[in-house]
């Protein structure tokens, strides 16, 4: 298993990579490019759940009375992430109003 700063880097890669691939997904679906815009949002999902899956594995350490040490970096590292999740969760909500909006004929955008 990896040491726990590398797992706080590895929240911080994927967070970083996931809420980048987020915003791509906007831009994707601002020129009606569709699929995409679906594939970025996939790719952000998969990015997401590797932190995921690593944040989890911290806290089931806790849980298990092998507390990590709490730092700077470690908060850092979880704020970054709960932003990406929270950026690609309104990317999936841009898309979608993107879509509609252009299909329906509404805004021009």
């Amino acid at each position: 298993m990896e040491n726990l700063q590398e797992q706080i880097f590895q929240l911080i890669l994927h967070g970083g990579n996931g809420k980048s691939l987020a915003m791509e997904a906007i831009t994707s679906a601002k020129g009606g490019k569709w699929a995409d815009a679906r594939e970025k949002l996939d790719q952000a999902s998969n990015e997401l759940n590797k932190a995921h899956y690593i944040q989890t594995s911290l806290i089931q350490g806790e849980i298990k009375g092998e507390a990590a040490e709490i730092s700077l970096l470690m908060i850092h590292a979880q704020d970054h992430l709960m932003n990406a999740m929270t950026v690609k969760d309104l990317a999936t909500e841009f898309v979608e109003l993107y879509e509609t909006i252009k299909l329906s004929g509404g805004i021009s955008l």
